[in-house]
């Protein structure tokens, strides 16, 4: 899969996280749930961990129980039942290992690549808890704008260092208009949330870029899915710090 296309995959995927943060947390947890299976089902292949089935079910398990804890979870801070979860899912990547009848090569790859990959998983519950704050519904709208905008650019042909400033300027720029135009976002924390997502969006690129495992559509859609999950970590940071 070009980058082309995991660029436009990836914005898109963004819009679809601000359409369905705007209607409702509900909406919103579920996209967050079709994430979860989509990072699950391709992060093994990226990561060239050796026991695959285990590996995704550590991630689907880890992520959608994350999602329904942070959307559930009846008080603030409503991530506060994610870690119980996180570190249950740790002790499944152990697991994991012991059901394995392959001699258990690369272990300790293979267990740290599963939790890695579950951390990015549990990441996406950020765009689930922002929902749930005051003001929280436009303030994911201004992430996800971030985001498609700086996902769009990323792909454009030019060298790389000044492709990768246009595309902090562009998640800036997004993230200060719609901080701009709707009153529960501060012109501050829209610029700020542009500002780490851009950083974000350019680092994953110069990082997955290259990668020989991107010739397979699985590990491309998790490389695709990676920017909208950890940006939902951002996402919450700039709506508890920032946006108060």
């Amino acid at each position: 899969m070009s980058i082309e296309t995991r660029s436009v995959l990836t914005a898109v995927l963004a819009a679809v996280v601000a359409v369905a943060g705007y209607v409702g947390v509900l909406p919103l947890a579920v996209v967050s749930a079709v994430l979860v299976v989509l990072l699950a089902a391709g992060w093994p292949a990226l990561a060239g961990l050796p026991f695959t089935p285990g590996a995704v079910a550590v991630v689907a398990l880890g992520g959608l129980g994350s999602v329904v804890a942070v959307t559930f979870t009846a008080e603030q801070p409503y991530l506060q039942h994610m870690a119980l979860v996180f570190a249950g899912a740790v002790v499944l990547a152990f697991v994991n290992e012991l059901l394995r009848r392959d001699g258990r090569l690369r272990m300790v790859e293979s267990v740290s690549g599963t939790v890695a990959g579950t951390v990015l998983a549990v990441c996406v519950t950020g765009w689930v808890a922002t929902a749930r704050l005051e003001g929280g519904a436009e303030l994911v709208v201004a992430g996800a704008v971030a985001l498609a905008l700086g996902s769009a650019v990323v792909a454009l042909r030019a060298r790389r260092w000044l492709v990768y400033l246009i595309t902090v300027a562009a998640a800036t720029g997004g993230g200060t208009l719609v901080g701009w135009l709707l009153p529960a976002v501060e012109l501050v924390a829209g610029c700020a949330l542009g500002v780490g997502i851009g950083l974000l969006v350019a680092a994953l690129d110069a990082l997955f870029d290259r990668f020989p495992a991107l010739a397979r559509r699985l590990p491309s859609i998790a490389v695709t899915v990676v920017p909208v999950t950890v940006s939902g970590l951002l996402v919450y940071v700039a709506g508890r710090v920032l946006a108060g």
